[in-house]
């Protein structure tokens, strides 16, 4: 067994129509126990994000707990992995994107909740927050062995399989295509070598640094890559009606994904959602855990409006781009190319720079955020020793991953988000009573 098959393994085994009913299962019952509470108060949510709470306890900002978030999701995940969803599962594959963003907006007010109210201070005053953390304080002993399985996976899902890889691959393929056909392999590790440099001035700099960096970078980028997409909707306004409905009948074909099976399209999509907005991966809490914020509902309202923007905006507007280009028909293009690429073939170098700077921003932005996810589970595992070491061997493994296959790079962080999740839902279905009471005490006062 290679390592291609093996990765595969991993991440067929990890995902099933078993870990779509706990996804999307939860979600709606997170929504059902709550009156549909988060849907209700987004616009709370968004007024919330730029509140400052200066006096009290927390390291970052609920502002930059948001955007260095999204800089984990609205980036690649709605870049290439929306490509990657549409060559291989077809059109269809978008509307189960959408679903795991509606559910995921109820998923993620609970469990970034849950973060902020059992959120643990160490004694050199750093914030301790996440999954692990929920298990620890709020179910107890008993239920530890969940948090070491969350923690380990959370290590692997923390590596920068995609970001580096797809880095490599829009310079390769966009910047230097005669360069890299005489000997690929010197080529991305001269650009591992390159992102390794960069990525690590940032990655060393802990929390705060990686919270300031994605405070200015993701409004920006993601306003450009925003800008650039609605342009290419207005020229072609006319067939946006009929991407619309392709996406939505296609949902429920299973034709274009490989051996045709409709829940083969369903599966696809939701991996591919997963990666879009993390929503029940427990990602997230570890950062929005973190914020300056009096009350855990709080945070939960903010970091609930993240699958908006990440999945419902960037992401529809990545595919309108791809499908209207048609170039999703070709098999010569996947992943970042993809998306380039139709880009380029409406707005033409205007376009592929677009995607090119943002790919680069959001991609090194992602590593930012997905060092400081695998170093708290290092942390939590190993003490303040395995969190340095960790960030240390995030750093060098971006060379590894900036030479792998891409499919490769995708089952890795599949199969990692997949266990992730299964410790992350657990506890917050068993502890969602707690947040029901809270946003009943927190929205009662509101409406004093």
């Amino acid at each position: 067994m290679n390592f291609y098959e093996f990765t595969s393994l991993f991440a067929s085994t990890a995902w099933g129509p078993w870990l779509i009913i706990l996804l999307v299962g939860s979600g709606m019952y997170f929504a059902f126990v709550s009156n549909f509470a988060p849907y209700k108060k987004i616009s709370t949510g968004l007024k919330l994000i730029f509140e400052k709470d200066s006096d009290t306890e927390g390291s970052i900002s609920k502002y930059q707990a948001l955007t260095a978030a999204l800089s984990g999701t609205i980036g690649l995940g709605n870049i290439a992995g929306v490509a990657l969803a549409i060559s291989i599962a077809g059109p269809g594959a978008v509307l189960w994107m959408w679903l795991t963003a509606c559910v995921g907006i109820a998923t993620k007010f609970f469990t970034c909740s849950l973060s902020v109210l059992y959120r643990e201070k160490d004694r050199d005053g750093t914030i301790l927050s996440g999954p692990m953390y929920v298990i620890k304080n709020g179910l107890g002993r008993n239920w530890m062995f969940l948090a070491y399985f969350f923690a380990f996976f959370g290590m692997i899902g923390g590596l920068p399989a995609v970001q580096s890889n797809q880095i490599v691959q829009i310079i390769r393929e966009l910047s230097f295509p005669e360069m890299v056909s005489q000997d690929m392999l010197v080529f991305n590790l001269s650009m591992g070598v390159l992102i390794t440099l960069v990525t690590g001035l940032v990655v060393i700099g802990g929390l705060k640094r990686i919270a300031q960096a994605s405070a200015w970078l993701v409004p920006f980028m993601g306003g450009l890559y925003i800008f650039a997409a609605l342009i290419i909707l207005v020229l072609n306004f006319n067939e946006v009606p009929g991407v619309i409905w392709l996406i939505v009948t296609d949902a429920f074909s299973g034709k274009a994904v490989v051996g045709g099976t409709l829940m083969g399209v369903i599966l696809y999509g939701i991996q591919r959602g997963a990666f879009s907005n993390e929503a029940g991966i427990g990602t997230e809490s570890l950062i929005h855990g973190t914020a300056r914020t009096n009350n855990p509902i709080k945070q939960g309202l903010v970091a609930m409006v993240g699958p908006i923007f990440d999945t419902l905006l960037v992401c529809t507007a990545t595919a309108v781009v791809i499908i209207v280009s048609g170039l999703w028909l070709e098999s010569s293009y996947s992943g970042v190319t993809l998306t380039a690429m139709a880009f380029y073939q409406e707005l033409g170098v205007f376009g592929t720079a677009v995607v090119f700077i943002c790919v680069l921003s959001f991609g090194i932005s992602t590593m930012f955020t997905y060092s400081y996810y695998g170093a708290m589970c290092a942390r939590f595992l190993f003490g303040k020793v395995g969190q340095k070491i960790y960030s240390y061997v995030f750093i060098a493994t971006i060379l590894f991953f900036a030479s792998i296959s891409l499919e490769s790079a995708i089952n890795i962080i599949d199969g990692s988000f997949a266990m992730m999740a299964i410790p992350t839902l657990i506890s917050s279905i068993l502890l969602a009573p707690k947040i029901v009471e809270l946003a009943k005490t927190y929205f009662a006062e509101k409406s004093l």
